[in-house]
């Protein structure tokens, strides 16, 4: 067990890693305490030095940045971390949002708490939580997923996890797999409401609120741009609290189209999971239900 004070009282000077977030769209989002922060520290570990150049010069801010990033955090981190252990206070910053979250940031904390370094975090801009807020789903319990893999297996192995899960889901996409990722999400976990959240803060901000059919039609109309927060509705108290040998007085074609028609499932993924329901093979499955046709 360790224990952190972030503010010693004994006048001792040490190393701490200030873990600052930064606008993810509209620089008037910069708290005062992150501006001072960056300013009073010795240097300011950045994913993308250029990036966050353009920030710094908007803030008149002059202190030196170091590179770290997804390709070079092996080597990077433990000098950092040598820095800060002789004293030096350091901070990290992503592109956009709080550090740690989905970027490499989360590496150089697990590494000060190893070394017993103080690790604070300024609250600030975040794109999950105004998305979630924003939505009109529930708010009571949320999980984070993230970015889903980017294979195909590995993302509906995932989603697959997550089919009785109560608490609202938030996942973030890239705009060149987000119609992919609506439509596995569409298979797997069924016709529930969910909203997109794009471009929050900037200009074109803009939320799509409906289920994830009509989000999945829109997307298939609209030119994807920016950058996506994809809130979905978690499963639902019956869901979760299933029988899970309801099905046992259906026919298997019963069993699949009990699927397609109250799931909203596509017949593909409809005799994926009586199979697996009933642990028999989809071709069985597939052969019995095409037969009936």
């Amino acid at each position: 067990m360790k224990i952190q004070k972030s503010y010693k009282k004994d006048g001792s000077e040490s190393g701490i890693l200030y873990v600052v977030p930064t606008p993810i769209g509209n620089l008037e989002d910069m708290t005062f305490r992150a501006v001072s922060t960056l300013n009073e520290v010795s240097g300011i570990a950045a994913e993308d030095t250029r990036n966050t150049k353009k920030l710094m010069n908007h803030f008149d801010i002059q202190t030196p940045l170091i590179s770290y990033h997804e390709h070079n955090k092996q080597t990077r981190g433990p000098q950092l971390v040598e820095r800060m252990r002789k004293g030096e206070q350091l901070a990290v910053v992503s592109d956009a949002g709080m550090p740690g979250i989905s970027d490499p940031g989360s590496d150089l904390v697990k590494e000060c708490i190893e070394g017993d370094i103080p690790v604070i975090v300024l609250p600030g801009a975040n794109a999950a939580l105004p998305a979630l807020a924003g939505s009109g789903i529930s708010t009571e319990k949320f999980y984070f997923c993230g970015f889903l893999p980017r294979k195909k297996k590995d993302r509906i192995e995932e989603l697959e996890k997550l089919q009785s899960l109560q608490a609202t889901l938030i996942f973030y996409e890239s705009p060149h797999r987000l119609k992919e990722m609506l439509s596995h999400t569409h298979e797997q976990l069924g016709n529930r409401k969910a909203t997109i959240a794009r471009e929050l803060s900037k200009r074109y901000e803009e939320f799509v609120r409906g289920n994830l059919e009509e989000l999945l039609e829109w997307s298939a109309k609209e030119e994807i741009r920016g950058e996506f927060c994809i809130i979905v509705e978690g499963a639902s108290f019956e869901e979760e609290e299933e029988d899970p040998f309801w099905w046992t007085h259906l026919s298997v074609i019963e069993h699949v189209e009990h699927y397609m028609e109250k799931e909203q499932m596509k017949s593909k993924q409809a005799i994926k999971q009586t199979s697996m329901d009933r642990k028999l093979s989809k071709r069985e499955v597939y052969q019995a239900y095409h037969v009936h046709e």
